[in-house]
C-alpha cells in the first residue's frame, strides 16, 4: 500500500431510508470525516445522537458543540442551522427526522434555547428506536420506543404529563390490549390505533401492559406470532406461507424471531421429525399423540 493510500482519510459513509413507522419520515446513518452543512431549515424535528466525534454547529445564530457518545441533539422545524465536523476524524451520528406532529410547535423555542442533552437514558432509548428500525417488520416495537422517546424530550421542553391509573383499571386496559393483539397476529395493528381503540395514552397502554403481563406489547406480540409460526410449521406448512400467516414481514422475519426464541431457525426446528410425526391426522393403530410439552 502506498503511502498516499495510507494517509487517505476514510470516505464519508451514509445511510438513509423511510421506515413505515408514523411520525418518522426519515433515517439517516452517516459518518463524516471532513463535511460542512450551509445554513438551512427541515419541515421535521431533527433528532441526532452522536456516537463518535465532535460537531459544531448553530441554531438561530448561536453556536452550540456537541461531543463524544451519549450526546442528544434536538433541532425544531423551521429554524435555520448548519453544522460542520471539527476535527480529522469527523464525528459519526444517528438521526431520526420526526414529523411536524410529534411535539407541539410551541415547544421549538424551548428546544433553540437548549438543543444538545447529555442524556442517557434518552440515548439509550433512541438506540433502542434505531436498532428496532433496522430491523424490517418490526413496526409496533419501533412505535413503541418512538413513544418513550417522545415522552422523555417533552420532559426536557418542560411539557410531560405522564397519566396514572388504579391497579384494577391498569389489569383492564392490559387485558384489553392483550384480546387486541391476540385477534390482530395476521393482520397487525399500530400503537396509535390500540391507543386510540382504548382511549389511552400510547406510553400509559404500554406502562400498564408491562405492569400487569411482566412484558411489552410489542415483545408479547412476537412471542404469540413465533408460538403460532411453531404450531403450523408441525402441520407440515412451508416458513415462506406460515411467515405470512402469522403477521411476520418475510421469512426472514420469522427466521430472526424464531432462531432468537427456540435457538434455531424454522428449517432446523423440523429436521430430524419424519414426515409422519409433521402431518396432522389420525395416529397409526388408534393411538392417542402425547401432549406437547
Amino acid at each position: 500500500m502506498s503511502s498516499g493510500t495510507a494517509n487517505q482519510r476514510p470516505r464519508t459513509r451514509i445511510s438513509a431510508w423511510r421506515p413505515a413507522v408514523a411520525g418518522i419520515t426519515e433515517v439517516f446513518h452517516a459518518h463524516f470525516t471532513d463535511h460542512a452543512y450551509p445554513m438551512h431549515t427541515h419541515d421535521t424535528w431533527d433528532l441526532m445522537i452522536l456516537d463518535d466525534g465532535c460537531v459544531d454547529f448553530a441554531v438561530d445564530r448561536r453556536r452550540h458543540g456537541a461531543a463524544g457518545s451519549g450526546t442528544v441533539v434536538l433541532l425544531p422545524p423551521g429554524v435555520p442551522h448548519d453544522g460542520r465536523t471539527v476535527n480529522a476524524s469527523g464525528f459519526r451520528k444517528r438521526v431520526l427526522y420526526l414529523d411536524a406532529q410529534v411535539l407541539p410547535g410551541r415547544l421549538a423555542g424551548a428546544a433553540v434555547d437548549v438543543p444538545v442533552h447529555a442524556d442517557a437514558a434518552l440515548h439509550q432509548r433512541l438506540h433502542q428506536l434505531h436498532n428496532a428500525l433496522n430491523a424490517a417488520g418490526d413496526a409496533f416495537e419501533a412505535e413503541s420506543r418512538l413513544a418513550f422517546v417522545r415522552e422523555r424530550l417533552l420532559a426536557h421542553l418542560g411539557a410531560s404529563p405522564r397519566a396514572r391509573t388504579s391497579g384494577r383499571e391498569a389489569g383492564r386496559l392490559a387485558a384489553t390490549l392483550r384480546e387486541l393483539l391476540d385477534s390482530s397476529l395476521r393482520t397487525g395493528m399500530t400503537l396509535d390505533e390500540a391507543a386510540s381503540l382504548l382511549h389511552a395514552h400510547p406510553t400509559h397502554l404500554i406502562r400498564c401492559f408491562r405492569q400487569t403481563y411482566g412484558l411489552p406489547p410489542h415483545t408479547y406480540l412476537t412471542g404469540r406470532r413465533v408460538e403460532r409460526a411453531r404450531l403450523l410449521l408441525l402441520t407440515g406448512q412451508r416458513p415462506v406461507d406460515v411467515a405470512m400467516a402469522v403477521g411476520f414481514h418475510d421469512q426472514a422475519h420469522l427466521n430472526r424471531h424464531f432462531k432468537r426464541h427456540l435457538g434455531v431457525p424454522p428449517g432446523r426446528y423440523l429436521a430430524g421429525r419424519s414426515h409422519d410425526q409433521r402431518l396432522p391426522g389420525p395416529q397409526r393403530n388408534g393411538a392417542t399423540p402425547p401432549r406437547a410439552t
